[in-house]
């Protein structure tokens, strides 16, 4: 099976500009994911720094989603654009 790539469209200026200023939330949801696979696999049991970096992975994302909503608009957390 072949692809051809060729048709695929480029990001534009304003996709880039978008993809940057939602860098910060995105970097935290990342670092959430890590903590939640933590807690799902540690063994025998999560320990209390497994806990802690949950809590404050998701205090991160709560942050920047808020900072984003505050700085381009609600509309940003929920069309996946920054105005």
């Amino acid at each position: 099976m072949s692809y051809d790539l060729t048709d695929l469209d480029e990001p534009t200026a304003d996709d880039l500009a978008t993809i940057q200023r939602e860098e910060p939330l995105i970097a935290a949801e990342v670092r959430l994911v890590d903590a939640e696979i933590r807690v799902l696999t540690a063994e025998p049991h999560p320990t209390e720094l497994d806990w802690r970096r949950l809590r404050r992975a998701e205090q991160r994302v709560i942050r920047e989603a808020l900072d984003l909503a505050g700085t381009h608009g609600a509309a940003a957390l929920t069309s996946g654009t920054a105005a």
